[in-house]
């Protein structure tokens, strides 16, 4: 059978099983809409929390960036792996015994300000409408290329599946269909690393092969004769001020990434909360420390396979065809020689590659067999629609629960404050579907704004109301609105507007890490020149941070455990 029949069935299999999980898991309360009824074991929720996490950048596009960056692409690696330890290790247990549904939820309550509330229920909307514009755009590339249809119609065929297991089943729909995302992502992008590893360096463990075989080395020379710098030459495409910058957005920005913080809230109490931080820290290392070695493989194997070759010989190659016509990957032959060539001088080069093809296309590139080409294919769409069935739920969360109920209907019942949610992941998701299909750059670049955006928005609101007593409404909100305005403006100017960067010449993507600097900067001058929080709450800080798996009400403190 042929790539693309494999991929209907294997895609038409794993959709048929996200939908029979959908219903099984439909909830009536809001308690498992939100938070799955906060009865999530810990291993299930690790591998839920891996699957929401890795999302279309990771499994799609993180290898592409790495195979044509090199060195430099490190950056994704080092930042998103370094912010989930972070996350799992200094947030996790405390929002958990926090006890709330949401992240906006965390800063009202914290911070004792509806005002609080709406701008961390608009940084929330900011960084999950641009994040979601990556998964969109993940899905629309999968079945451009797979299904042979156009992107927009791909969308939509995403948006359907995702909706119908995120109206029903909510939280806890999601969740155990990210189980299952979980073990088909994962397989999908073990099997191909496995047997190209093999076929190149005889050795079928990825790791080690890109480690210890001389691949690498072919790779640098293959790369210094074509006029490139060597593959690991460090800062070759971002200067080191870039590096670090857009490495520490990545960091925290991924421990304020409210899709992410929420996984924590589904389970029993806090010990379970640390064991899946652990879990899914372990099914997420499987993924990244394959990645670099997948990456090199591919960018060999492309190099091999169209450098210097002629348009006739390349144009009978069945997967270049199929990916033409995508418009993700083109040839011109510029000098008239009658030969394609791959040139670091975009004047000459005559080969056209869309970083997010990568992955997708190196198992045909290799000439694996068919079925493995239709299960890349599978595990890219698990990626995209987990965390896009995250982040939509974030969406509606931020609205329904945080903005309908804790503001405008305290009184609302269970049924009214569910189908509120509902119909906001309608909204969110037609949202998301023009993103998809009109995204503002390629897949790992979109979601790397959201991080910078979480970054200058939810980490130090978050790590101050946790550590610091003093912090208080007005610092907080004054905070945020700095830290994310600054964000939101740079990137818009750099991306969409001509703006140079003109901060020492960090990019769009690092330019979070100044947000957070600014929004550490104003919530702490702001706090200390307006009036503490009220004695409770700063009782309420102290016991956060005690052991125990429960906050007590604010009633039940008292000024004794205010230091």
């Amino acid at each position: 059978m042929s790539a693309e029949v494999w991929t209907i069935i294997l895609v038409g299999l794993s959709f048929i099983l996200y939908l029979y999980i959908g219903w099984q898991s439909r909830v009536k309360d809001s308690k498992g809409f939100y938070v799955a009824g906060q009865g999530v074991p810990a291993l299930a929720n690790g591998a839920a929390t891996a699957a929401d996490w890795m999302s279309a950048a990771s499994f799609i596009s993180m290898a592409g960036i790495i195979s044509f960056a090199g060195y430099d692409g490190s950056i994704y690696l080092m930042g998103w792996t370094g912010g989930y330890v972070l996350l799992a290790l200094l947030l996790a247990p405390y929002l958990r015994k926090f006890g709330k549904y949401t992240v906006p939820d965390f800063v009202g309550d914290r911070y004792y300000s509806n005002i609080a509330r709406v701008v961390a229920v608009l940084a929330a909307l900011f960084v999950s409408m641009t994040y979601v514009a990556g998964q969109m755009r993940g899905v629309g590339i999968v079945f451009s290329r797979f299904l042979q249809v156009d992107v927009s119609t791909g969308v939509i065929i995403g948006m359907v599946i995702v909706g119908f297991f995120s109206v029903l089943g909510g939280m806890k729909g999601i969740t155990w269909t990210q189980v299952a995302q979980y073990g088909i992502l994962i397989v999908a992008y073990l099997i191909p690393a496995i047997a190209i590893s093999l076929l190149l360096t005889k050795n079928p463990i990825p790791q080690l092969s890109f480690t210890f075989s001389d691949i690498v080395p072919k790779l640098n020379q293959i790369q210094t004769d074509l006029g490139f710098k060597e593959y690991t030459q460090p800062f070759a495409t971002k200067s080191m001020l870039d590096v670090l910058f857009t490495t520490i957005a990545l960091m925290v920005g991924t421990a304020g990434l409210p899709h992410v913080i929420v996984r924590f809230y589904t389970v029993p109490d806090v010990r379970a909360a640390r064991f899946s931080a652990g879990w899914a820290l372990l099914m997420i290392a499987i993924l990244y420390t394959t990645a670099p070695a997948l990456a090199t493989f591919a960018r060999y194997n492309l190099i091999n396979s169209l450098n210097g070759q002629t348009i006739e010989q390349i144009q009978k190659l069945d997967w270049v065809k199929k990916w033409e016509n995508t418009k993700l990957l083109s040839f011109k032959d510029k000098n008239g020689d009658g030969k394609v060539e791959l040139t670091p001088n975009k004047a000459t080069n005559e080969i056209e590659i869309d970083k997010d093809i990568i992955v997708l296309s190196t198992p045909e590139v290799a000439k694996l067999a068919p079925w493995v080409i239709g299960l890349v294919a599978a595990g890219g769409l698990a990626a995209a629609l987990s965390t896009a069935s995250g982040l939509l739920l974030v969406i509606s969360s931020s609205v329904a629960h945080d903005i309908y109920y804790r503001m405008i209907n305290p009184g609302a019942s269970e049924s009214n404050r569910v189908m509120v949610g509902r119909v906001m992941v309608g909204f969110a998701i037609a949202i998301a579907g023009f993103f998809g299909v009109n995204p503002p750059g390629f897949v790992a670049e979109v979601v790397a704004f959201a991080f910078g955006l979480a970054a200058a928005s939810f980490f130090p609101i978050i790590i101050l109301g946790i550590f610091d007593k003093r912090t208080n409404r007005e610092g907080a909100i004054a905070g945020m609105i700095a830290g994310l305005g600054f964000t939101i403006v740079y990137i818009a100017g750099v991306k969409f507007y001509g703006m140079q960067p003109w901060f020492f010449g960090v990019s769009a993507e690092g330019i979070g890490t100044l947000g957070m600097v600014i929004n550490f900067i104003v919530t702490l001058i702001v706090s200390r020149f307006t009036a503490p929080p009220p004695l409770e709450v700063q009782e309420m800080v102290e016991v956060l941070r005690m052991p125990g798996d429960e906050l007590p009400a604010l009633e039940e403190l008292d000024e004794k455990h205010v230091l």
